[in-house]
Order: structure tokens, then sequence, then C-alpha cells
């Protein structure tokens, strides 16, 4: 998956949904990100760019 703009969206709808896991993470648990880029390839059924999701969550959770 190449299209940056449907994984952004993705991105976005992962973290709405998580408020719990964002939470999580801004507290310092690392696991919580890993939950987080888990939902986001789960939601891509596993076509995501797994480094480009990490800096595409990092972007929207710093």
């Amino acid at each position: 998956m190449n299209d940056s703009g449907a994984l952004e969206r993705i991105v976005a709808e992962v973290v709405a949904a998580n408020p719990k896991s964002v939470e999580e993470y801004r507290a310092g648990k690392d696991k919580a990100f890993n939950a987080l880029v888990g939902q986001v390839m789960k939601a891509s059924r596993g076509k995501a760019n797994p480094a480009q999701v990490n800096e595409l969550l990092k972007a929207l959770l710093a």
C-alpha cells in the first residue's frame, strides 16, 4: 500500500477508535504503540508499509 492519503485516513481512524491505547502511549507505555500499529495493519489487511505506519503514528501522537 503506497497511497499515503489512504494510509493517513486509516491511521487517523485507528487513533480515534482507540483513545485508551493513545492515552497509555502518551503515558510512556510502548506496548500501546505496538497495539496501535497492529490495529492499522489489521485495518489495511496487512498491506500497509510498517515503517510508514510507525512514522505516521508518531507524527500524529506527538
